[in-house]
């Protein structure tokens, strides 16, 4: 397994206390990429009335108060307002999506493309704003069943807060406290319990979902030095079929977290670069989104394939990428051009995961969350 060296770690750290999602900071808007690809053009509108075609991506416009709706061959064909600088979303089996926002959670139809109006947060994060370290809503997800959205809520500047919607009467029930910066939430696949990613106290809270009982989960593989500006921090998670979280760490390192104990597992990865966003397709295929150095010994921006036994592939990719969505037959991985830092571009990178076969699709402002309807 490659390990940083004193000097690489002590050179990332320092860029991290100055820029980017390592440190904390005033949440500016970074600039958009100079240099995009070419992508496709931009699909036609739908007609008045017409529903939403099965395969469609939805995506969270970081960069402005959308989501976009996307034609996975032509590009963008419609948009809904949701509110300020939309970060992740979960979308039911009844088509409803659930979309975190710094304002409150956005509920989008997605068959109809209308917008259901927004769940206000019990937590109080600040005033409205957009970037990277805005406060309101990051990581969300529903419950097995449609009964629960759980959206992760971000308060500059503290510990931030898990709040429990009720999906029927469109309120927040619950509050629990949880770590800072909730990157992502994810729900076990028999709904027992709730995971808080916290970007910045190293942490995964895992949370009862009957009593609300949390529990703390220390995931810092490569420790905790550098605290806020540490670079070696958990972004986003996904639930294995064992029960385990799988949390990617620069490329070089998957911790494997048994919420049950809290015992982490470490593997080796071989992508050596910054890495985000993450999902399993259906036979538990893992893809991790790679968005480009950190420091000067880093890869450039990929995507890793990674199956079940471990074997990796790295594809590629141009320009920096956040999040990643998987096409229902596991054939197509979907990549957010959004990214929470600088350098994003407004479009996804489509990849065919058995050739790893690449091409650009123009679409949303800054994109980050994505799901496939």
């Amino acid at each position: 397994m490659k390990a940083r060296s004193a000097g690489a770690l002590g050179a990332a750290l320092l860029v991290a206390a100055l820029s980017g999602c390592g440190a904390s900071g005033s949440g500016d808007k970074p600039q958009q990429a100079t240099s995009t690809p070419a992508t496709t053009p931009t699909a036609a509108p739908l007609p008045a009335g017409t529903a939403t075609p099965p395969g469609t991506l939805l995506v969270a416009d970081f960069g402005g108060d959308t989501v976009s709706f996307i034609d996975p061959a032509r590009g963008p064909f419609a948009s809904v307002k949701v509110g300020t600088a939309p970060y992740g979303l979960a979308v039911g089996a009844d088509g409803r999506a659930w979309v975190a926002t710094a304002e409150g959670v956005a509920i989008v139809d997605t068959r109809t493309r209308t917008n259901l109006g927004r769940v206000p947060y019990r937590t109080e994060s600040g005033p409205v704003t957009d970037g990277e370290y805005r406060g309101g809503g990051m990581g969300i997800a529903l419950a097995p069943d449609g009964k629960r959205a759980y959206v992760g809520v971000n308060v500059p500047d503290g510990n931030g807060a898990l709040e429990v919607i009720d999906t029927a009467t469109r309120q927040v029930v619950d509050t629990v406290p949880v770590g800072r910066r909730p990157f992502d939430v994810d729900v076990s696949r028999d709904g027992a319990e709730v995971y808080a990613t916290n970007h910045d106290s190293f942490d995964v809270t895992a949370v009862d979902a009957r009593t609300l009982d949390a529990r703390r989960h220390e995931v810092a593989p490569y420790g905790t030095e550098g605290g806020l500006g540490s670079w070696l921090k958990p972004h986003y998670a996904v639930v294995r079929e064992d029960g385990r979280l799988l949390l990617p760490f620069e490329g070089e390192r998957l911790a494997v977290l048994d919420p049950r104990t809290g015992r982490v597992a470490i593997e080796e990865m071989t992508a050596n670069t910054h890495q985000h966003g993450a999902a399993l397709t259906p036979d538990g295929t893992l893809l991790v989104v790679g968005t480009g150095p950190i420091g000067s010994d880093d890869e450039d921006p990929s995507l890793t394939i990674r199956t079940k036994d471990g074997r990796e592939r790295v594809v590629p990719l141009t320009g920096p990428h956040e999040d990643v969505a998987v096409s229902k037959d596991g054939r197509t991985a979907y990549v957010t051009g959004g990214f929470t830092r600088s350098g994003y571009w407004d479009g996804i990178t489509v990849v065919d995961i058995a050739t790893g076969e690449t091409r650009r699709l123009a679409g949303g402002e800054r994109p980050l969350g994505a799901a496939v309807l």
